[in-house]
């Protein structure tokens, strides 16, 4: 365990009783982030971008927004159920220029399009970015948030492959 994991454990509310699996996925998640904003999104993470980014994919004829349908279905069960919205969905903690309509549409399956889709799940990864980095998230301990991280990393890691100028030089 490394100096900072033992920190975490020590002082942080609630750290030390994450499993480890949790704490990983959410350290993960920052690397992925880190790389997946370099990569992709040219060092500006905004929802504007990211909705820039899926254009130039579908103008590209690359956009293959049914690689992410598990991701999408995790999404579509945690933040809408019985014909409505959970709670969960609140606790994105949408912004103005966040698109809500946009994801909401999506969730509620009222627009599948494929830019869409995709656009909305990258939004939702990127609420999940500013809820970690802002500390939204600590206020509740990091609890229950194994399945959204683990969600996030497997669609930046599809992106990144896809889309992220991986080669070195």
């Amino acid at each position: 365990m490394t100096k900072t994991m033992e920190w975490l454990q020590a002082k942080a509310p609630g750290f030390k009783n994450l499993s480890k699996d949790e704490q990983n996925a959410i350290a993960d998640f920052s690397l992925l982030w880190s790389l997946f904003e370099s990569r992709v999104l040219n060092t500006e993470g905004n929802v504007k971008n990211i909705c820039a980014a899926v254009e130039s994919w579908h103008d590209a004829s690359t956009l293959d927004a049914d690689a992410f349908d598990p991701e999408l279905a995790y999404f579509r069960e945690r933040y809408y159920a019985t014909g409505a919205f959970t709670y969960h969905f609140n606790h994105l903690h949408f912004r103005k220029p966040d698109r809500e309509d946009l994801v909401r549409a999506v969730i509620d399956g009222s627009d599948n399009d494929p830019r869409s889709r995709m656009a909305a799940i990258l939004i939702i990864v990127f609420r999940y970015r500013n809820n970690l980095f802002h500390g939204v998230k600590w206020q509740y301990n990091l609890e229950g948030q194994f399945g959204n991280f683990t969600a996030a990393n497997a669609i930046l890691m599809k992106v990144l492959e896809r889309y992220g100028a991986l080669t070195e030089g």
